[in-house]
């Protein structure tokens, strides 16, 4: 799938799905400062460690959406939103995000 064959629909499928959201050197540190809050405030409120604890993933909502997923299906931190997020769907998919994005649909022809 190109750049030019994929446009987000804004549906939040790719913000639902359980499972890490992964925080790169530096990123903790840009989206603590977005939100106006230390580092360390961050991290405490909005982060956990992986399970092989060697880096900070963002937390979940109960229902297992990203905590940063707004009721409008926005995200709170778009500006400064983990690479992980950014790089979907370009450098990285699933299957699971693939058939629950409207948009991957319609880039691969399969339709909604």
């Amino acid at each position: 799938m190109s750049g030019t064959e994929f446009q987000c629909l804004r549906c939040g499928n790719c913000c639902r799905p359980r499972g890490y959201v992964f925080l790169a050197a530096g990123e903790t540190a840009r989206i603590a400062a977005f939100l106006g809050m230390t580092e360390a405030e961050f991290l405490d409120r909005y982060a956990r460690l992986t399970r092989d604890t060697r880096r900070p993933s963002l937390i979940e909502k109960p229902a297992g959406s990203c905590i940063f997923l707004q009721a409008d299906n926005t995200c709170r931190v778009h500006d400064v939103k983990p690479r992980q997020c950014r790089d979907y769907p370009y450098r990285w998919r699933s299957r699971l995000l693939e058939e629950n994005c409207a948009a991957a649909c319609l880039a691969a022809g399969r339709g909604t």
